[in-house]
């Protein structure tokens, strides 16, 4: 595989990615109270519970696509 090829591959998992975090948010910010009921059907959570799990889920999957797709698509970039 080329460095080409690789970097078209990384720049697509970064938008991708990005659009699945898009989603979420947007999801968890319109359709907040049926999660939180969905959810809460399973599992005992304080709605300040519930939302402080999909904030740090959301900043943990924000730090994976830093690192494990900016990263090497910026490397690669400067090592052309």
């Amino acid at each position: 595989m080329t460095t080409t090829g690789i970097t078209d591959f990384l720049l697509w998992c970064v938008g991708i990615n990005y659009g699945f975090l898009l989603l979420w948010f947007v999801g968890f910010a319109f359709a907040h109270d049926w999660m939180y009921r969905l959810h809460s059907r399973w599992f005992r959570l304080s709605v300040e519970t519930f939302d402080a799990i999909h904030y740090a889920g959301m900043a943990a999957y924000k730090l994976a696509i830093l690192l494990l797709n900016l990263v090497p698509l910026l490397a690669l970039h400067l090592s052309d």
